[in-house]
């Protein structure tokens, strides 16, 4: 074995050495897949954080919608006393409601507003985040806000500011000033950054139809629940549907799934990866192949004088092996160059198991596409690839 290890590698590196500037070609074709792919694979991750990071990290683990909202948050409507029946279910911790709309910030200076999810939470109840500067919300009538990371750096708006608020009620823009007491981490929801107002003020400053501005019973999209022991999940879902008239029940993956888009768009993007992969591996089985019908005579050479199959074989496997490795190492750093570039508000996000994944579905590809020809040297037959049968 370290024999056939040693010759083999020493023919392999020997052949690399000799047409370098043809293998490198092939290695920075590997480098662009590697970087495409990282980069598909990070888009993903990021559009997907964007879409799911609030609702990911909620302290519940279950999510009461409105019967036959189909897990939809804008097409559920609950009010306080489905918020007050699911609370005297056995088995619930707390319980908060939530409301989602939308708003616009007015930044100074800027012609156009900066856009943002407009969240109502409980101050103290689950569905509040928790801040990384500044404070919680304090009462729920508080003219207060907590804004998320991105938030902060698209409106340079810090913890004691005032953030000025338009929404649209009924046909008029309507302005409301709301200091800023926290800022939040990772926080988006619906692929916009986030802020977060007590309930009360949320119903107040969200953007109303003509019919509801004279309303005066909020109404919540959904209800938080955590529970007192998380593994007895499916026992307290069945509860709360049991007692709570007219409600359905989710987990916060089941929610997530039901989110706008998010489906279509990973499967989307998970689609692009595996087929630049596929490409990857037929780049590569053609160069090989082109490679190994170049050397049918060298290697009839090789095979005259005693070399055997094996010493053939893991030969073509370590060029294949050491080009694919390096093209990933160069495909590797141009992405870490490349995403050091971007500002912090586009939605690339390099997790480290679906990289690793990437890393080595890349390192596979090489190996893979060379199996037809490492298959045909193999079978060369020395007196005919020297021309004397």
């Amino acid at each position: 074995m370290k024999q056939l290890l040693s010759i083999s590698g020493y023919l392999a590196i020997k052949e690399i050495m000799r047409n370098r500037s043809r293998f490198l070609l092939v290695s920075l074709v590997i480098a662009l897949i590697t970087l495409l792919v990282l980069f598909i694979a990070a888009l993903g991750e990021g559009l997907g954080n964007g879409n799911r990071e609030y609702i990911q990290k909620l302290d519940a683990q279950l999510i009461v919608f409105q019967e036959k909202s189909e897990f939809l948050i804008q097409s559920s409507r609950l009010g306080r006393d489905r918020l007050a029946a699911v609370r005297r279910v056995d088995g619930v911790a707390d319980v908060g409601m939530l409301g989602a709309s939308s708003g616009r910030i007015i930044l100074a200076g800027e012609e156009e507003p900066l856009k943002v999810a407009l969240l109502g939470v409980e101050p103290g109840h689950t569905g509040e985040p928790a801040v990384v500067a500044g404070r919680q919300l304090g009462s729920d009538l508080s003219k207060e806000v907590l804004i998320d990371r991105n938030t902060a750096i698209q409106s340079e708006l810090e913890v004691g500011d005032m953030l000025n608020l338009r929404v649209t009620q009924g046909t008029q823009d309507e302005f409301y000033e709301l200091r800023v007491v926290g800022i939040t981490d990772g926080q988006q929801y619906s692929l916009q950054p986030s802020i977060f107002v007590p309930f009360n003020t949320w119903d107040r400053v969200r953007p109303k139809s003509e019919a509801e501005i004279n309303s005066s019973n909020p109404v919540a999209n959904i209800i938080l629940v955590r529970l007192e022991d998380p593994e007895k999940i499916e026992e307290v879902s069945q509860r709360i549907i049991a007692q709570v008239n007219d409600v359905e029940t989710a987990t916060l993956k089941e929610t997530i799934q039901s989110l706008p888009g998010y489906s279509a768009q990973q499967s989307t993007l998970n689609t692009q990866g595996a087929f630049t992969l596929f490409i990857g591996v037929l780049v590569i089985g053609g160069f090989f192949q082109i490679q190994i019908l170049q050397k049918v005579a060298q290697i009839g050479v090789l095979k005259a004088i005693g070399t055997t199959n094996p010493i053939v074989a893991a030969a073509a496997v370590l060029q294949i092996v050491i080009i694919t490795v390096i093209g990933v190492a160069i495909g590797g750093l141009l992405t870490l160059a490349f995403s050091l570039s971007f500002p912090p508000t586009v939605p690339i996000v390099f997790n480290g198991t679906t990289s690793l994944i990437a890393i080595i579905a890349l390192l596979l590809i090489g190996p893979l596409g060379g199996m037809v020809s490492i298959r045909y040297a193999v079978r060369i037959e020395p007196l005919k690839a020297l021309g004397l049968s």
